[in-house]
């Protein structure tokens, strides 16, 4: 959680924002995650968690939120979703956590209540490599999440099951995470993290095909050692009107 420069004072010392902000590499599902660093009992440790923060008197949640990901990333109005409340007594039942927060909030902290929220965005969209630099930001593979902070593990987990059940009644969410111009393969792939299960390549071909918003290109791929796939996109307007 980034303290603000400004002595701007808390609203409660109880509730915080957390956001997990997906991407795709066109390998692989991402989550944006901050290096912390801290000390305990004498000996420093070295982890990961959610960008997230106190709420300040001057914000409601939402403008917490984004101000929470305007930091570290540059980039203003990034979509977020609010989907779940966490609350549990056991949130800070680690001491080295609640100790870490103080010290970065110079304030007291007993149990937070943090409310979450969730964005999806092209992995390779312009944000601010310096404020990602200073914050120690970096994508990391679903995979590869180790042991996070406070439970922000399951709310990662919790995150995914939201976008999963969003997509189900709006499927253009999935399309905010891959390029412009992207391959059935990449498409496909994404499916499956998404879904967590193989995917039928011959049946997935038949899906795009009833896809009508998704775009064949005459454009080709350049440059790769297997046979070039052609490049589809996502047309929106196609997308909105058949949604009428």
């Amino acid at each position: 959680m980034q303290a603000e420069s400004t002595k701007i004072p808390l609203a409660n010392n109880h509730i915080s924002v957390d956001c997990v902000v997906f991407g795709f590499d066109n390998e692989q599902l991402k989550v944006l995650l901050i290096k912390r660093m801290g000390e305990e009992n004498g000996t420093v440790f070295h982890d990961m968690k959610l960008p997230g923060s106190l709420i300040y008197m001057d914000e409601d949640l939402d403008e917490a939120a984004q101000r929470v990901l305007k930091e570290l990333t540059g980039v203003k109005n990034i979509k977020l979703m609010q989907f779940k409340a966490f609350g549990s007594k056991n949130r800070t039942s680690d001491p080295k956590d609640v100790h870490w927060l103080e010290r970065a909030m110079e304030s007291r902290v007993e149990r937070i209540v943090t409310i979450a929220y969730v964005a999806v965005v092209k992995i390779d969209r312009a944000l601010s490599q310096s404020l990602l630099d200073e914050y120690e930001a970096c994508w990391i593979g679903l995979k590869d999440i180790p042991t996070l902070a406070f439970d922000h593990n399951l709310i990662i987990k919790e995150a995914l099951k939201h976008i999963r059940q969003f997509i189900e009644v709006n499927p253009s969410v999935m399309f905010d995470l891959l390029p412009r111009k992207f391959t059935a393969s990449q498409l496909r792939v994404l499916f499956e993290l998404v879904y967590e299960k193989a995917v039928d390549v011959r049946n997935f071909h038949k899906k795009i095909a009833m896809m009508e918003y998704v775009v064949q290109l005459e454009e080709k791929q350049k440059g790769v050692p297997h046979r070039a796939a052609r490049y589809y996109k996502f047309d929106r307007k196609i997308y909105n009107k058949i949604r009428k």
